[in-house]
Parts: structure tokens; C-alpha cells; sequence
């Protein structure tokens, strides 16, 4: 499960980058970017991981997510026809002065609350999912002034729930991204076997409390959890292409199968038995 950092650049004719359901339900895509994100989706029962926040959505979702917060595409592992909308834009798309005044207050303060994912559900998932459906539809100008009414639409909606309990504020220099590179790739590598937190921290060239503090601050996950997360996601794939669960477990470097299961059920909520099942019917 390698943290990828995503490029991102607004379209031609507008100051944010609009996407309409691209087709990444076999990609396993974890990964950032210093732009904030609109996602909507709709049709589809799927994952919600943001962060160290795991979670089902059922039916549609809209989630504002805040700048280098890594986050999972919404429609992995997403077999049906579904509708996807995702808007990608910097802090000062608009000049940094936008945000300062006074009529932007409460946009400002929705924009920082994005920092630690914000989903919205009843009838604000509905309006704004709505109002980001047209989007692509309308001249560069009216969209602009369409996504400032999605913004104030969910500045001033209660029907919202914080995704994580820490705001994610320190963007990722290039030293840190390529060690971050580098221990993804061991991970890569080597999920199949253990991998002992100071062989890790040899592999980063940082002490091991240091590593610990590094990881976390840049996955908001323990190195555990990402490796358990990592194990999971390749045998889910497994699964998938009819491995049985024995052999995902072993495969995947589970040292026991009701330690496998355990895992499984609380990183997806179902046994792997149950995840198989539901999509070989």
C-alpha cells in the first residue's frame, strides 16, 4: 500500500481540476496530495478511508477531505454502475486574499475543518451532489460560481461529522517523501514476511522512536497498522482471484489464520469468508 503523492493541476479553462467518475475500482490507489478534494459518489457501496478513519458508506458520499491527508479512492473494489464527481483545488485558487473576507468566514473555517475529512450525510449529501453532477455541464464562470455555492452549502450545513480527531497540517517536504518512497517499497517488497520495526528504521536511517514518530506523522497510521492494512488490501486480491483464505493469510505474511481473520474483520468489517462470498455471487 505505497502512499503515492498524485500531481494535480487545474483544467485549462478553470482555477480547480474537475474529474467525473474515472474508472479506478480495480486500483488500490492510497495516496495525497497538497490540493483539498470534493468527492461524491453515487451507486455504490464501498470504502471510506481517510486517514487513519475506516468506514462503509452506503448508497453515496460526499467527503471534504483537507490538503496531504492520504486517503483511499472512493470506488475500490466498487462493482456497480456508479457516478463519481471530484473536485481538486489549492487553498488559493481564488488569490490568498479571497478567503479573508469577511463574507468567506464561515468557508475559511469549513476549509479547516477539512484538514482532519469532513462527510456529510442526509440533505446536504443530496443538494451538493446534485449541484456537483451539473458542474461539468455549465461555462467556466457559472461552475466557479457553482462551486462557491456547494462551499457555502456545506459551511452552513449541521449534517456533518469530523472523519478524524487530528488535523493533518504539516505538508511533505522532498526528503520525507523519498524516504517515505523508500519504505513503501521495502513494504512492497517484503509484506509476505515479518518486518521488525528496527529493520525499518535501519532501512529509513532513523532511530526507532524516531521512525515510529516519523511514520505516524506522515501516514497518520502506526507502521503496524499500515502493514496489517498493506497485508489486507493484497488479500482482498487474492480473494478475489480465488485463492482461499488460508492461502491469502499465508501469502500475505499472517503468521496465524485467526490472527488473519481478526485483522481482516476489523479493517473491513466482514470475515474473509463473508468478502468473498459477496463478490463471487
Amino acid at each position: 500500500m505505497k502512499v503515492q503523492l498524485e500531481e494535480i493541476y487545474p483544467d485549462s479553462d478553470s482555477s480547480f481540476h474537475l474529474l467525473l467518475t474515472p474508472h479506478l475500482s480495480d486500483v488500490f490507489l492510497w495516496h495525497y496530495h497538497p490540493e483539498y478534494e470534493i468527492v461524491y459518489i453515487e451507486g455504490a457501496n464501498g470504502t471510506r478511508h481517510v486517514g487513519e478513519h475506516i468506514s462503509r458508506y452506503e448508497g453515496s458520499d460526499l467527503v471534504f477531505i483537507g490538503p496531504n491527508v492520504p486517503h483511499l479512492n472512493f470506488d475500490y473494489g466498487v462493482k456497480t454502475e456508479h457516478q463519481k464527481v471530484v473536485v481538486q483545488l489549492r487553498h488559493d485558487f481564488l488569490g490568498t486574499a479571497f478567503w479573508q473576507a469577511p463574507e468567506c468566514q464561515a468557508i475559511a473555517a469549513l476549509f479547516e475543518r477539512a484538514r482532519s475529512g469532513v462527510s456529510f450525510y442526509g440533505q446536504t449529501k443530496h443538494e451538493v451532489g446534485q449541484l456537483l453532477k451539473e458542474l461539468a455541464q455549465l461555462p467556466p464562470f457559472e461552475r466557479l460560481l457553482q462551486l462557491l455555492t456547494i462551499f457555502k452549502t456545506m459551511a452552513g450545513s449541521s449534517e456533518s461529522s469530523s472523519l478524524q480527531g487530528k488535523a493533518v497540517t504539516n505538508a511533505y517536504n522532498l526528503s520525507e517523501q523519498l524516504r517515505l518512497k523508500q519504505v513503501n517499497q521495502f513494504i512492497a517488497d517484503n509484506y509476505s514476511r515479518k518486518i521488525d520495526i528496527p529493520e525499518i528504521a535501519a532501512i529509513a536511517n532513523l532511530t526507532e522512536a524516531a521512525f515510529c514518530r516519523y511514520f505516524k506523522r506522515m501516514t497518520q497510521l502506526t507502521f503496524t497498522q499500515f502493514v496489517n492494512q498493506y497485508r489486507i488490501n493484497q488479500a482482498q486480491k487474492l480473494l478475489l482471484s480465488n485463492h482461499t483464505v488460508t492461502e491469502a493469510s499465508v501469502a500475505c505474511g499472517f503468521e496465524s489464520l485467526s490472527y488473519f481473520n481478526k485483522i481482516f474483520r476489523r479493517i473491513t468489517g466482514e470475515n474473509p469468508i463473508q468478502f468473498k462470498k459477496r463478490y463471487h455471487t
